[in-house]
């Protein structure tokens, strides 16, 4: 498609005559391109479930850890991400971050074939996931500069609700594609017999039967090889002052793109081995998440500084928006939102899986964790209903905050959040200490639907705000940002998750998250829904 160098959406003449068509075009691509980097990034969540039931040697507090390095490293691939459309164009932006996910895909197909791979394999392709979280940024800075600011709420939300799709998606298709040898006759690999019950959409899958969960993998790539042509022949670079000053040639923006992403992946690498405990990274000390998750942004934002010439200039001005303290209060309310939603979406499966299809039993005066339960819910058959709740809900949260103000709508769904997260406290502290887990998984699910659902309102009207308090050119790179903070979620709560579990006490990562929601309901009111606040945005 040729290059634009004319867009002006705020004209209602250019918008009617061609502007909409346009956008509309762009809009559609980026959809279901947004939808695979998801399903890729949040593979693991559904394959660890998998792994676990065919008797991977791997605990479940490892498993847990594949979702989180896949989450550290799609959130920490964001902040370049964030800055990609300014510096390589929107079409080619959205092209390459999108034909890599083949990479990770493909590999883990291959990995899962055989369950005796190095469990540094899996960690690997974790790593190479997080590509799909990296799209995010880049494909919601694309698309903000399509649409008029009247219609961004909507625009956007449509682009990351009906992408966040990506994550139900995955949560339905892989079990389907894991029942069938869907790729046999191409090498795809031999079934293996499940050890514990498994499920589907449609129900349960008895222990003894064959799955093909290599599938998981492999599937992706009936998605984004036709997806690649479809970007390429169909997306627009829009080549104006505002948007990409001085777009460079395919190769060129490959190449900027690659070592940016590099840099992201070099400082995922870090982080992860610094979090290690000191026995395993050999250094004879470890620290803790929680400093790590502000030193691997830090460090990636410092090293992108470091890439020379025009990329250096261009950063250097969309750097601007650290110095404006909205986009340090924008990131942390969006935290609330996004980093919920999506670090939950990558937990609650193996969280089903471990709290309620297992009994509680007391023996010997020590409470064990570790008998099947046979009527324990089958996380398969569940888990995607709540992220796609929550994905469905988004584009509704645009709608309604483009009338009602992005900030209130912000407000409410914290304080839901708070309510919900300490439900889901209550009913997990219960099941986790009782023979018949299974009595207290309809509440609990149930408070977690609430959960997703105000998660993803709260997705949109943070993203309305962002549109009020930022200036255009700002705008962009800021939704980047603070959606590359938030995916830190992907991360932070799989691995609080695993370690409470393993402490036998997963009510204290739901009490913490919402002490969290109830700081961030102070803080949109302070900035936000005061009158006498700098952007009262009701």
């Amino acid at each position: 498609m040729s290059d634009l160098r004319k867009w002006q959406p705020e004209d209602e003449n250019f918008w009617q005559q061609s502007g909409r068509g346009i956008a509309t075009r762009n809009l559609w691509i980026s959809i279901p391109s947004l939808l695979c980097g998801f399903a890729v990034w949040m593979m693991w969540s559904i394959i660890s479930v998998q792994m676990l039931n065919l008797g991977f040697p791997y605990s479940a507090s490892e498993l847990f850890t594949l979702a989180a390095i896949a989450g550290l490293s799609g959130a920490t691939l964001r902040i370049p991400a964030s800055f990609f459309v300014r510096l390589c164009g929107g079409r080619y932006t959205i092209f390459l971050t999108t034909s890599l996910l083949m990479i990770p895909a493909f590999g883990t197909g291959i990995a899962l074939q055989d369950p005796n791979t190095p469990f540094w394999v899996f960690q690997l392709m974790a790593l190479l996931s997080g590509i799909g979280g990296g799209n995010f940024a880049a494909s919601m800075s694309n698309i903000s500069f399509f649409f008029p600011k009247k219609q961004q709420g909507l625009a956007l939300g449509m682009n990351a609700g009906l992408g966040n799709f990506g994550v139900t998606t995955m949560q339905i298709l892989i079990p389907l594609f894991m029942t069938f040898g869907a790729f046999t006759l191409v090498g795809g690999g031999e079934p293996m017999i499940l050890q514990k019950a498994s499920g589907t959409l449609i129900g349960s899958i008895p222990a003894g039967s064959e799955t093909w969960i290599q599938n998981g993998g492999f599937l992706w790539l009936l998605l984004l090889i036709p997806l690649a042509f479809a970007i390429w022949f169909g997306m627009n670079n829009i080549n104006t002052e505002e948007v990409t000053p001085k777009l460079p040639s395919a190769v060129g923006s490959f190449s900027i793109q690659l070592a940016m992403y590099g840099i992201g992946l070099i400082a995922s690498v870090i982080g992860l081995w610094l979090i290690l405990p000191a026995s395993a990274n050999g250094s004879g000390f470890s620290i803790p998440k929680e400093l790590v998750l502000v030193l691997v942004p830090m460090a990636t934002v410092l090293a992108l500084k470091v890439l020379p010439g025009a990329i250096r200039a261009s950063l250097d001005r969309q750097y601007k928006i650290f110095n404006n303290k909205h986009t340090w209060v924008m990131s942390i309310l969006y935290v609330m939102t996004f980093g919920s939603f999506i670090g939950f979406a990558a937990a609650l499966p193996l969280s089903i899986q471990v709290i309620f299809g297992y009994s509680h039993l007391m023996v010997d005066g020590v409470m064990t964790h570790n008998t099947p339960n046979p009527n324990g819910p089958s996380a398969l058959t569940y888990a995607w209903i709540a992220p796609f709740i929550g994905a469905l809900i988004r584009p509704v949260g645009g709608w309604i905050s483009d009338r009602l103000g992005g900030a209130l709508v912000t407000q409410i769904c914290a304080v839901v959040m708070v309510l919900a997260a300490l439900g889901a406290a209550f009913f997990m502290q219960q099941a986790y200490q009782s023979a018949t887990p299974e009595q207290y998984f309809m509440p609990f699910f149930l408070i977690f639907l609430l959960l997703f659902a105000a998660s993803g309102i709260g997705n949109a009207s943070t993203f309305k705000t962002i549109a009020v308090v930022f200036p255009k050119e700002q705008a962009g790179p800021v939704l980047g940002w603070t959606s590359a903070v938030a995916a830190y979620g992907a991360f932070y709560i799989p691995q609080v998750f695993g370690e409470q579990i393993k402490a036998a006490t997963p009510e204290y990562a739901m009490i913490g998250f919402a002490i969290f929601y109830a700081l961030c309901l102070v803080l949109n009111w302070f900035f936000y829904l005061r009158k006498s606040g700098e952007f009262y945005n009701p």
